[in-house]
């Protein structure tokens, strides 16, 4: 399937510090994934999305191709920083004709979106799902394929007033139970906050501490093998700031009762280790370090 990233921090950063220069980023992925369970190249298009500095609404770049073949995206990556965005590659699930349009990241508002997985019996199983949206949405989805679909579903619920990871838990519950064995692994990021799931394929996180940024990151895969990654057990829904991770089981609704006691939610641990050191000067010198043969 995809490959995606997003993170969330005090302070701008260069993307291509946390996409290209890692030796293993989101720019390797494309081509040389490690945790990868489904498909093996994500040559299928590309996105990244960043804000800048007080602009809530983010900017995007995206195209049909793969990363590597994309000269222009080095030099994006190596002048463009942000303190918030989301990136991804992707493998198509079935062929189409879509173009960039069919990439992530999807957008609107304040609000970027990914989706890593595939919907089972895609379209059928989930039309009566998409025929609960109001029209003007049908009409107004970027592309023909599962993600777009996901993400309508998704805005549907923040444009009526739902949280974020109300949202998210919902649709991938909603998703699951009219398409069983359905892959929903999401990221939402607003620039302020990464909420994500992990339903069906791998999630990993990685949090400030003592002696780190204040950032916190959440991604398909590691981008490279600083001990402190967590990896998100299957169906938890995880929201991420420069404050910190938490995480909370997805498989059943919270209990909405007035009285009911909130449950504690599981927390990463703040002891980390401290991060190598930054990879700027390693991607100013040499930002696509290498390509697929």
């Amino acid at each position: 399937m995809c490959r995606h990233i997003a993170w969330v921090g005090d302070d701008a950063v260069p993307l291509g510090e946390l996409l290209v220069a890692p030796p293993h980023g989101l720019h390797r992925q494309s081509w040389a994934p490690r945790h990868q369970r489904y498909g093996t190249v994500n040559a299928d298009g590309f996105g990244v999305g960043w804000y800048a500095p007080g602009d809530p609404v983010p900017g995007r770049y995206r195209r049909a191709g793969p990363v590597w073949g994309d000269p222009s995206f080095a030099d994006l990556a190596r002048v463009v920083r942000s303190a918030a965005g989301l990136a991804a590659v992707r493998d198509a699930t079935l062929p189409g004709a879509d173009a960039e349009a069919a990439a992530a990241p999807f957008a609107s508002g304040p609000w970027l979106f990914s989706h890593n997985g595939a919907v089972a019996g895609w379209p059928g199983s989930v039309a009566a799902l998409a025929a609960g949206l109001p029209p003007a949405d049908l009409l107004a989805l970027e592309a023909r394929n599962d993600s777009a679909l996901v993400w309508a579903l998704v805005l549907h619920r923040l444009r009526r007033g739902d949280t974020t990871p109300d949202a998210l838990a919902g649709v991938v519950r909603d998703v699951a139970a009219a398409a069983p064995g359905s892959r929903l692994n999401l990221l939402l990021v607003d620039g302020t906050a990464v909420t994500a799931t992990a339903w069906g394929d791998t999630l990993w996180y990685l949090g400030g501490g003592p002696g780190r940024r204040r950032r916190a990151v959440v991604a398909s895969e590691p981008y490279d093998d600083d001990p402190a990654w967590c990896e998100a057990p299957d169906r938890t829904l995880l929201t991420a700031t420069a404050d910190g991770v938490a995480l909370r089981p997805l498989d059943r609704p919270p209990d909405r009762s007035p009285d009911a006691p909130a449950a504690p939610p599981r927390t990463a641990s703040p002891s980390f280790r401290p991060s190598p050191p930054p990879h700027a000067a390693r991607a100013a010198r040499q930002p696509l370090e290498e390509y697929p043969a």
